[in-house]
């Protein structure tokens, strides 16, 4: 398959062994780069090594069909911290953020649609086509989600208050009670400052199902299910899962230019931002590396590390080492047996790193004409510029392409969120032509009916998909010129993200915070002294937020000093 991808000017693999490395990150996905840009402002000598021919990890461009440029994997930008934009001065070096406007479309099988997005005044009268009441009580459900997402905010930009691990001295445990107790202090101003109604409203979203929140707000089930997708997006949950409520969050975490609940196209796509991230690194000092797989973590008498072994044998030295890759793949695979404690390696291995997740890049001759809308233009409406949820009119609709998945069948009908983001880039693809991103749920790692190593069951499977945008907006498969398909085993082994997950495990609440990626091991430290977390799976976890490396980073800075 003809393939061109995009990526930075990286350094030649001979130049990695001339000098040992104050600290080298395995891995050039976004948080990798985030860490090794702020490591190299820190004053350190860092080299970034990455497994395959182009940085980015999961946010990346690639052109696998000639004259189309896909976001691979990641697809829409809204998370990235906003320090890491100010300190990188990601604008300077390349990042251009395209706002969407309208931001969802929901069309429905009975002729009727629903647009949401940044302009009050349309999705007032949009929601109202459904429900009155809806429409009244959809500016309080926002606003309390901002309150809410504001004391999230507090808990991102920072490592948890972990207990101090193993021998230290008293100074050590002194400044460890002081930042702890200063945390908790922080966190307690923060509930008193919401009010307890709050504060029980906050705790009912932490712990319920999504379909208990937004049947409590909401009656009309084309808004419920609209808004449901945000809670069940990338997992293997379905909306009547406790604890789902809480990545309905998402919804307003999303920030564009200092706008909360926008997200935003990425001119380039996804590639650019870790494009850029790469670029603030190089700046700095960094060292970037391609085609440089690290398969062994060594160490010095198993109690510290010196360096990483190549794949092609090539040692590189260092005592400090981040790893952007997976958990299981950190402490599992790269870190050789017997080294690390037994309960920790058990802790890993025990977590959740299962996925339902499948992405199909299409490259398309016409935009989609949706029926509801009754119109055929050549041009990008406002039906085409935002998130298309497809597939689910109704929570019951999520719940039940979810059950398929738990009884190892992908979804008879799947839940499809469609982006266009051609509609708003015209750099990506061919005049008159269009990029299209489908992210679909729920397709099991492992089906019990097939194999995705099948070629003929992964075009049964896509087809599938394509038909059922055929009922929308027909016509739409007779448009596609090529695709380029992602299961979760081939996330897995393409991208590296372990079960195809692509959070780097679970966001339960059983893995988040303090328990992220395992209790005890919550600030990006590990029992091997030097080797650190920097991914999604430290935290706050998954999304294209940055906040895991740049935080790694701070933490990586201030051991040094110490």
């Amino acid at each position: 398959m003809w393939r061109r991808s995009f990526s930075s000017t990286t350094t030649t693999l001979n130049q990695l062994t001339n000098k040992k490395w104050d600290a080298l990150v395995i891995g050039g996905g976004h948080n990798g780069l985030v860490a090794a840009a702020y490591l190299a402002r820190g004053g350190l000598s860092v080299a970034v090594l990455e497994r395959r021919h182009v940085i980015g990890g999961a946010a990346v461009t690639e052109e696998i069909v000639p004259g189309f440029k896909f976001s691979r994997c990641s697809y829409v930008q809204g998370l990235i911290r906003p320090c890491i934009i100010r300190d990188l001065e990601l604008g300077k070096h390349g990042l251009k953020l395209l706002k969407r406007s309208p931001a969802s479309f929901t069309p429905c099988l009975d002729g009727r649609y629903l647009l949401l997005g940044p302009d009050q005044g349309l999705t007032h009268s949009e929601i109202s086509k459904f429900s009155r009441n809806d429409a009244e009580a959809y500016p309080r459900y926002e606003k309390q989600l901002e309150r809410f997402g504001r004391f999230m905010d507090t808990l991102l930009d920072a490592a948890p208050p972990e207990s101090l691990q193993g021998d230290a001295s008293f100074n050590d445990k002194l400044s460890n009670k002081v930042h702890k107790s200063a945390f908790w202090a922080r966190c307690l101003r923060q509930a008193a400052s919401l009010g307890q109604k709050d504060m029980v409203d906050f705790m009912d979203l932490l712990l319920a199902p999504a379909s208990k929140v937004l049947n409590n707000w909401f009656e009309s089930d084309v808004l419920k299910a609209t808004l449901a997708t945000d809670a069940v997006i990338g997992s293997t949950a379905s909306v009547h899962t406790p604890g789902s409520g809480y990545v309905l969050l998402h919804h307003v975490m999303g920030e564009t230019d200092g706008e909360h609940g926008i997200w935003s196209y990425v001119e380039g796509g996804m590639g650019s931002v870790s494009m850029s991230i790469a670029n603030a690194a190089k700046e700095a000092g960094a060292q970037i590396f391609t085609n440089a797989e690290v398969s062994e973590v060594l160490t010095e008498d198993s109690s510290s590390v010196k360096g990483v072994l190549l794949a092609d044998g090539t040692r590189v030295e260092s005592s400090v080492i981040l790893s952007n890759a997976t958990p299981y793949r950190t402490y599992v695979e790269l870190v050789p047996s017997n080294v690390l404690p037994e309960k920790f390696v058990s802790a890993i291995k025990n977590s959740d790193y299962s996925s339902a997740t499948t992405k199909i890049n299409m490259a398309v001759d016409k935009l989609p004409q949706f029926q509801c809308c009754n119109t055929n233009h050549a041009e990008p409406g406002p039906e085409h510029f935002g998130t298309i949820h497809i597939g689910a009119e109704t929570m019951d609709e999520v719940h039940s392409a979810c059950h398929d998945a738990e009884n190892g069948l992908p979804s008879r009908r799947p839940v499809i969120e469609m982006t266009i983001p051609s509609a708003l880039d015209n750099t990506i693809s061919p005049p008159g032509k269009h990029v299209i991103n489908l992210f679909i749920q729920y397709t099991p790692y492992k089906p019990s009916d097939g194999s995705w190593e099948d070629p003929a069951y992964r075009e049964a499977f896509a087809q599938r998909c394509f038909k059922l945008i055929d009922e929308y907006a027909p016509g739409f498969s007779s448009s596609v010129i090529s695709y380029d398909m992602l299961t979760p085993p081939d996330l897995e082994r393409e991208i590296g993200l372990t079960g195809g997950n692509i959070f780097h495990g679970a966001m339960g609440l059983d893995s988040l915070f303090l328990m992220r990626p395992v209790k005890g091991w919550s600030n990006y430290k590990s029992p091997l002294k030097g080797l650190y977390l920097c991914g999604s799976g430290a935290h706050p976890g998954g999304g294209v937020m940055g906040a895991p490396g740049r935080n790694a980073a701070l933490v990586v800075l201030q051991d040094l000093k110490s």
